[in-house]
């Protein structure tokens, strides 16, 4: 069995800016007094507990100190738009895809070299070539091995509407990772075919949980039997607990259920230390770093030179199961919001 409109970037900016204004008054100061001169300063959505082995593992083999500011991926772009050319940030570390198109289209990155993403799966780069994926992190159906036999498995996430899944399916239309999911199905099949699989999983007595974790805590306490999350979570119950009763599985081969989202690295085009940030950005794609993200946090790893973590799906699979989409189209948050809020689910 296996396991695993376009709108504007000022949308996303308007649409965040309140959650941001402290933020904002604290982030202009950052890195502009005590910071060493040859420094790298990266701004970091990606968790501070997650990417700090790395980025020190990073200044021990280059002699290049890295000053992070970490925060939320959406609130670090709202920062880089406030700041401008004043920005002291030389990379962005984005925890996907999203955020980093707002900000391509917006005309924040600097074009990276082609040799550094021209033998990446299209998957795993930005098609303006200003941003490049570090891992990938799959959506997949997760479900109880209880409860469920496994001829009920759905083929597409839209089977997922039929009434033999009323009342036994769950969600988290707040959460970020769902939002981007509803985002990639309105690139890839449009705004009506969405809104239609939204209400009638609705309809069909959906249950609605805060986020991933609760999800996957939902099946273990038998108050749900499916659920979509990323392909991490239900690996880290395992982790602690190998009889955690849950399995998860990926879709028919292209189905958008099975959308591979990214976090992401660019270089800011306002960056005077340009070589010294792609040298970072190579780091990240070095054999070393995707090793991490995949052994250390069950991530898949955009490059095929490292040893495969069994818990996941081989990478020529993933390849095969994930939909082929415009990861920077993945910017229009303002829409998926509003389509959210129209069906009475935010």
């Amino acid at each position: 069995m296996q396991l695993p409109y376009r709108g504007r970037a000022a949308v996303i900016i308007t649409l965040l800016i309140s959650t941001t204004v402290m933020l904002g008054a604290a982030g202009v100061a950052f890195g502009m007094g005590g910071a060493e001169r040859d420094a790298l300063t990266l701004y970091s959505g990606r968790g501070e507990s997650l990417v700090d082995p790395l980025i020190e593992r990073f200044e021990d083999e280059t002699g290049i100190s890295v000053n992070v500011r970490y925060g939320g991926t959406a609130e670090l772009a709202v920062l880089l738009q406030e700041e401008g050319d004043r920005t002291p940030a030389d990379l962005y570390w984005a925890q996907d895809a999203g955020a980093l198109g707002a900000l391509a289209l917006a005309g924040r990155f600097a074009e990276l070299p082609e040799g550094i993403y021209t033998e990446l799966p299209s998957i795993f780069r930005s098609r303006t070539g200003s941003w490049v994926a570090t891992s990938g992190r799959a959506r997949v159906l997760t479900y109880s091995t209880e409860r469920v036999d496994e001829d009920e498995l759905p083929d597409s996430v839209f089977d997922l509407t039929d009434e033999r899944y009323a009342g036994r399916f769950g969600w988290a239309p707040t959460n970020g990772s769902f939002q981007a999911f509803v985002t990639a199905m309105r690139i890839a099949h449009g705004d009506d075919t969405t809104r239609e699989w939204l209400r009638q999983l609705d309809q069909n007595g959906a249950l609605r949980y805060r986020n991933n974790t609760a999800l996957v805590e939902a099946i273990g306490a038998g108050e749900i039997d499916f659920t979509i999350t990323n392909n991490y979570y239900l690996l880290r119950f395992l982790a602690d607990d190998p009889d955690y009763p849950a399995a998860q599985v990926v879709f028919d081969d292209g189905d958008i259920g099975n959308l591979v989202n990214v976090a992401g690295v660019a270089v800011l085009a306002t960056s005077n230390q340009q070589e010294q940030a792609l040298e970072f950005v190579r780091f990240l794609l070095s054999d070393s770093a995707q090793q991490f993200f995949t052994s250390e946090i069950y991530e898949y790893p955009v490059t095929d030179g490292v040893v495969e973590n069994p818990q996941l799906e081989s990478f020529e699979a993933l390849l095969e199961a994930s939909p082929d989409l415009d990861l920077d189209a993945m910017e229009d948050l303002d829409g998926t919001l509003a389509l959210l809020r129209e069906l009475g689910l935010l």
